[in-house]
């Protein structure tokens, strides 16, 4: 690896300068015994570098020709790496692990054959060390095509549902990204998803909630009926609560004739204790093609207590969101 001078300073990119055809050479420790891990895990975030740089659908590099746009990877080239990396499954250094289950999910779309690893990953999605579960979950279904997904399903729906809440959200936003593949599937999967959406733990709640919108975003009845359901306080995740407001004030832009009572759940997250849930309902209340100056006034008055606030992004997003609303009033 070349080193510049400015990388010494502060801020300066240690992998700037790296060159490809020495990072894939460097990645032939991955065949010694005994395995450095701690040589083999700075092999490895080179190498992640070098691949996130050289997509050409990275947005940083996209329209650019800045010096660290590096020359892509080979599919050839890809794949010899794969397979070293297969290699590091021996190692049981969770640093090394996590970025093994990294650099599959970003060789999957890059190297042949990503699918010999499949055993390996459901192996370590169902056992017992929490710490590779989720990564493994994520990775496994990074690899999984339409074909393979009905082989999965068993262990997905275990995982949605499973008490651990790193693996309960890497199942479900997991879920999310597959139904890019198969949506009839993972709709099979509404009861587990269900079930997750009354979990403890605030971001499971968030993302099971997510799936679920998704999963009736074709129904409208159904969804309003998903409003209607956890607007009754059910929901403890702030995240959430500001997901259900969105989605809320989507069906009341969507139709000038929805239930009152969406709007009324809006207005009542105004007087929420979470900052985060009182700043999304006023935002979807400046927002809603139909507010009038009326219905716009207590929002505003929040809006304009939060310019008080400590907070300097909650005093900026509560600015902007007061001069869209001025705006929006004038034009009335």
């Amino acid at each position: 690896m070349k080193r510049d001078k400015k990388d010494d300073e502060s801020g300066g990119n240690i992998y700037a300068n790296l060159d490809k055809t020495a990072v894939l050479q460097e990645a032939r420790a991955f065949n010694e015994t005994p395995l450095n891990a701690r040589k083999c895990s700075l092999i490895l975030t080179k190498l992640l570098y070098l691949i996130n740089q050289g997509q050409s659908d990275n947005p940083v590099t996209k329209y650019t020709t800045l010096p660290f746009a590096g020359e892509p990877i080979g599919r050839t080239e890809a794949t010899g790496a794969f397979f070293a990396i297969t290699k590091l499954w021996q190692s049981k250094d969770p640093t090394l692990r996590r970025l093994v289950y990294l650099a599959i999910k970003e060789l999957s779309v890059l190297a042949d054959d990503v699918i010999i690893v499949t055993s390996s990953l459901t192996k370590d999605m169902t056992g017992r060390e929490d710490v590779y579960r989720a990564s493994a979950i994520r990775a496994l279904c990074k690899i999984t095509d339409t074909a393979m997904l009905q082989t999965i399903e068993r262990y997905m729906k275990q995982a949605i549902v499973d008490k651990n809440g790193a693996v309960a959200s890497a199942a479900l936003v997991s879920s999310l990204h597959l139904m890019k593949k198969s949506v009839e599937v993972i709709r099979r999967w509404a009861n587990e998803v269900q079930e997750a959406v009354s979990s403890e733990n605030h971001m499971v709640q968030y993302h099971a909630l997510a799936l679920l919108y998704h999963i009736r975003s074709v129904d409208r009845l159904a969804v309003n009926k998903l409003v209607q359901k956890f607007s009754k306080n059910l929901l403890r995740s702030p995240f959430a609560i500001c997901y259900l407001i969105r989605i809320a004030a989507k069906l009341l832009d969507e139709d000038e004739q929805a239930d009152p009572s969406l709007f009324t759940f809006i207005d009542s997250c105004l007087r929420h204790k979470s900052e985060m849930v009182v700043f999304e309902a006023a935002s979807a209340l400046v927002n809603l093609k139909t507010s009038t100056a009326s219905e716009l006034a207590p929002a505003i008055s929040v809006l304009q207590l939060f310019c008080s606030s400590p907070k300097a992004a909650l005093r900026f997003a509560a600015v902007k969101t007061l001069n869209k609303a001025s705006i929006l009033l004038s034009l009335h």
